[in-house]
């Protein structure tokens, strides 16, 4: 195994040999980063967590208790996966017939919100800055700066990357600025939304 000078790991977590934790990140009671698990700089790992083999966890992502991150699944870079939220890899499990050589991807992209309990339906991508509510059962993709809400989940509106709310409905605004920190986004070609500025969504104005 390979843990970074200036990681802490608790003495009732294990980190197997053959997976990597990045410098600054804190991995705490009762975790478990299994051989092949790749985790990044500054991440919060918290209590009750399995990182499977296999798995990528970018920088700067925080996942709280009781968490199962499992093989298929890559977090990038500024993720939050929020308390007991589910991932999965296989549609159609039953305990009696293996099916590892069946696992389906699922992509979190950068400064996406996972909010507490919700769940994500293996094989799918969620956009970068997505956000997605609390409870929500997420069977498809979720484009880029949205927010998807309910079971089976829905789209319901447009966030900017701090987390305060754009604009609600199922299509982007043509033009919007956040009230909170400024950003400016606008209607992308493809019909989602995307900043108006190119620093947007870079590590500028991301908390450390």
């Amino acid at each position: 195994m390979t843990i970074a000078a200036g990681s802490f790991v608790h003495e009732s977590s294990y980190v197997d040999e053959g997976a990597q934790v990045g410098e600054g990140t804190r991995i705490w009671h009762f975790s478990h980063v299994m051989s092949g698990a790749v985790v990044g700089r500054r991440c919060n790992i918290g209590q009750n967590v399995v990182i499977s083999p296999g798995v990528t966890v970018g920088d700067n992502v925080k996942i709280q208790n009781n968490v199962s991150v499992y093989t298929g699944v890559v977090l990038e870079d500024d993720v939050f996966c929020g308390p007991s939220m589910v991932f999965t890899n296989v549609v159609n499990p039953r305990s009696h017939v293996s099916r590892k050589d069946e696992y389906r991807s699922t992509l979190v992209g950068r400064g996406a919100t996972l909010g507490a309990n919700c769940t994500i339906v293996c094989g799918h991508t969620i956009g970068r800055y997505a956000f997605v509510g609390a409870g929500a059962v997420v069977i498809g993709d979720v484009p880029d700066y949205a927010l998807v809400v309910g079971n089976p989940s829905r789209l319901a509106g447009w966030m900017c990357q701090c987390g305060i709310k754009l604009a609600a409905g199922k299509t982007p605004p043509a033009e919007a600025r956040c009230a909170a920190c400024g950003a400016s986004y606008r209607r992308g070609a493809d019909g989602g939304l995307a900043p108006a500025d190119s620093t947007i969504g870079t590590s500028q104005g991301v908390e450390r």
